[in-house]
């Protein structure tokens, strides 16, 4: 009976335990799923919750001005995003995160930004670490600091192979669910922004990758000091990081 239950964890057929937060490190009913959902208390991979906005995606208020989630001022107020401007976008904040994320806490192995639109996996940023222990370090740090104006939410993922937790369709152009699909569908960075970074991360192995600072990026990871955001006046906006 144990190697039943063994064989089946994790899959349709296991009745206690949710088959799609063990997958994707994510569930649609939430804390509402009737199964359980088995928090790892130690893994190689964080998810960031919610933190890339893609500004095709941004929700519109009724006389068609974008709304506040939209908060790059570069896009804000545009009527239109074209493709070429959201690839720039996208390849600019992945550049950003994973850099950062590698000089401050260890070789990553692996970056995955879901382009979903359902509320529990939508601009989820799920990073593999090289080390259970660099990603145990990120995740006491990073949930105490501020990206783009908002908290930074961050948690251990069961995920370590993605290929369990992608959309075989979406990868082929083919899912007819869309963004509302339960299954992650990944969005790509461009092909020589991957040879840059994770070249820069082979051959860097063993020493933090150093790599010339964006001038945008000043500044841009804050203490998650509410206190101090308070005091602030109403026009303040924190930078991106």
């Amino acid at each position: 009976m144990a190697e039943y239950l063994a064989s089946i964890f994790g899959t349709e057929k296991d009745k206690v335990n949710c088959s799609f937060y063990f997958k994707i490190g994510a569930c649609r009913h939430g804390d509402r799923c009737s199964r359980l959902h088995n928090k790892p208390t130690f893994s190689q991979t964080i998810v960031l919750l919610n933190l890339y906005q893609n500004p095709q995606n941004t929700a519109q208020t009724a006389d068609g001005s974008h709304s506040e989630y939209l908060r790059d001022p570069t896009l804000q107020g545009r009527g239109h995003v074209s493709d070429v401007e959201v690839q720039e976008h996208y390849d600019n904040f992945f550049e950003e995160v994973f850099t950062e994320l590698q000089q401050k806490y260890g070789e990553i192995e692996e970056m995955n930004i879901c382009d979903n639109l359902g509320d529990h996996l939508v601009g989820n940023v799920y990073v593999k670490f090289r080390r259970e222990e660099d990603a145990e370090r990120a995740l006491a740090e990073l949930n105490n600091r501020w990206f783009n104006g908002q908290a930074i939410t961050a948690e251990l993922s069961p995920v370590t192979d993605f290929r369990e937790s992608c959309c075989r369709q979406y990868e082929m152009g083919e899912c007819t669910r869309g963004g509302f699909c339960n299954f992650m569908h990944l969005k790509p960075i461009s092909s020589a922004l991957r040879r840059q970074l994770y070249g820069r991360s082979r051959r860097a192995r063993g020493s933090p990758p150093r790599s010339p600072k964006r001038p945008r990026s000043q500044d841009r990871y804050r203490p998650n000091d509410r206190n101090r955001r308070r005091s602030r006046s109403p026009g303040y906006r924190h930078g991106r990081f």
